[in-house]
């Protein structure tokens, strides 16, 4: 069985971080394994604190994992500080994963920031470029840019200046952009590809981008190539959006595991 890593923080209401990535990871056949960055209080309405961990403990999680298992692939979310930035980076290039999907995490659905400000920068210069993709949304894809996004041909412009960033590979979901439809844009190699989705009307929409960059890295360490895996994890986060659960009081989270 592939061994994806996925070093995050934890969501105290599962819907979302490193919570999110292992139910993502098992739907998607993979085994999951995880370093967690920060502890999130959290549940569906709102992040209310968090706290990161010391950066030893964070690197000794990710040589316990890296020294004992074949990792197919790495999936990073959450990132708090530039020293938990420039900490992963460093351990990334030392022990050299086949593929990293970054998830740039920045802000919660309530407005809580998951990223400093000051850690931008370290995003951009020693984690990005460790990237085979990088799957920002809208907002995440407007910082990093430096420019605003309303529909696709924006989406197109974002990627490629984020692309000079040096990723491999830049995915700007098309979740919050104006359309009938949910559209994606990869940008790769100085080609374009679009992966479209029915627009689903639901406000349970919870970990929907660490789920869809969980799923991503799972099937990239299945040996899909880039296109595929996207075009794979993209059907089952549809899926999981179909279906999501109404729970709790806020936005309810995907249904992982909608198939079974």
């Amino acid at each position: 069985m592939k061994q994806i890593l996925t070093i995050a923080g934890s969501d105290s209401g599962g819907g979302a971080g490193i919570q999110a990535d292992i139910k993502a990871i098992s739907a998607n056949g993979g085994f999951a394994m995880s370093a967690i960055t920060s502890v999130t209080a959290q549940n569906t309405v709102a992040v209310t604190d968090a706290f990161d961990l010391p950066i030893p403990l964070i690197e000794a999680q990710l040589d316990a994992v890296f020294t004992d298992f074949e990792v197919a692939s790495v999936k990073t979310g959450m990132l708090s500080s530039p020293a938990i930035v420039e900490a992963v980076a460093e351990k990334l290039r030392e022990h050299t994963p086949p593929s990293v999907v970054v998830d740039p995490v920045m802000i919660s659905k309530s407005k809580f920031p998951l990223l400093k400000e000051e850690a931008v920068g370290s995003l951009k210069t020693v984690l990005i470029p460790l990237a085979t993709v990088i799957t920002p949304n809208v907002y995440e894809a407007e910082l990093l840019a430096q420019q605003d996004i309303r529909n696709t041909d924006d989406a197109k412009s974002a990627a490629k200046v984020i692309s000079k960033l040096g990723s491999h590979a830049v995915l700007v979901k098309g979740g919050h952009l104006i359309g009938s439809k949910a559209t994606d844009v990869l940008y790769c190699n100085g080609q374009w590809t679009f992966f479209e989705a029915e627009r689903v009307e639901t406000e349970n929409t919870h970990g929907t981008g660490c789920t869809y960059s969980a799923a991503i890295a799972t099937q990239l360490a299945h040996g899909k190539d880039l296109i595929d895996a996207i075009r794979t994890a993209k059907a089952y986060i549809t899926g999981a959006i179909q279906h999501a659960l109404d729970i709790g009081h806020g936005h309810g989270p995907t249904n992982h595991f909608f198939r079974f």
